[in-house]
């Protein structure tokens, strides 16, 4: 996806909600450097994950740290693990399990912060979880995403949000009663409030699949020029990639890798527009 004007608002509100997490007296500092890197683009056509890749690493290099959402990530962790009995119990009493799943996987994606959308605090989601479920999968392809598991084929599945895992662990399993060969792929550093390959170990996301692996770099989305070699492999033998959430859809938008199924909450304009989509749908679609 390409940068769009109000992409950049946003990305400068993002370093100094990072800023006030850490150190609020650095803010000046953050969005001077901010601006530069976003002033040396031909903005018309660069991915926007490109260019906040490299606008989070100077704000943290300037904040002195490798994770400024470190606390409130593992809030977000304990956020879902208090909602799993609830999305387990969903899951087991509805009709189509895969389907009460995939919706349960998408609800976690609410899990983001330091952007308009974002819930007041990650507990919020206690209370609106009942809501979410009820307002369901506003665009739902998950026939065509389930076309696509077949015995003894090999899935992709690329994360998100910490919080989010937790169902998206449900999922997997779900996914794996297809007998398929299921990797799943977490951030290869900490970046925004995305998970790590310490997040899939702690939350046990590692027991459900067949393997893990990560990105292997610092990056929004996912970075194709400095992934590791495995994860290139992985990619070119995959026969169905699984991209949660917004920054995966910004960076695999720009790519012809097919067929893939997009699972998200439309979170902010930009996004929803190059979807052709509205604001705040939770959506599953699959590009062949």
């Amino acid at each position: 996806m390409k940068i769009r004007a109000n992409c950049i608002p946003c990305l400068l509100n993002r370093t100094l909600y990072e800023t006030d997490l850490v150190d609020s007296s650095k803010a000046m500092e953050v969005v001077e450097k901010a601006c530069k890197i976003i002033g040396k683009y031909d903005l018309k056509g660069t991915c926007s994950a490109e260019v906040a890749t490299e606008v989070h690493d100077a704000t943290y290099k300037i904040l002195g740290t490798e994770d400024p959402y470190k606390t409130i990530k593992n809030r977000c962790n304990q956020t879902a693990l208090s909602l799993l009995p609830k999305a387990e119990e969903f899951i087991k009493t509805s009709k189509d399990r895969f389907k009460a799943a995939v919706l349960c996987s998408i609800i976690g994606n609410v899990l983001d912060f330091g952007i308009p959308s974002s819930p007041e605090s990650p507990e919020k989601l206690i209370e609106g979880f009942d809501r979410l479920l009820v307002e369901g999968l506003a665009v739902d392809e998950t026939d065509k995403l389930k076309s696509h598991l077949k015995k003894g084929g090999k899935i992709l599945y690329f994360s998100d949000n910490c919080g989010e895992i937790v169902f998206d662990k449900l999922l997997c399993r779900e996914i794996k009663e297809f007998s398929v060969h299921l990797t799943f792929v977490a951030k290869g550093e900490p970046i925004l409030t995305d998970a790590t390959l310490e997040d899939v170990k702690e939350l046990g996301v590692d027991n459900v699949v067949d393997q893990v692996l990560t990105t292997g770099c610092f990056a929004v989305g996912v970075d194709f020029n400095n992934m590791g070699e495995n994860l290139k492999k992985a990619l070119e033998k995959a026969d169905l990639i699984i991209s949660k959430g917004m920054g995966n859809y910004e960076t695999f938008s720009e790519t012809e890798y097919r067929p893939i199924a997009h699972l998200l909450r439309t979170k902010c304009q930009p996004v929803a527009e190059d979807m052709g989509l509205k604001m705040n749908l939770n959506v599953v679609k699959v590009y062949e």
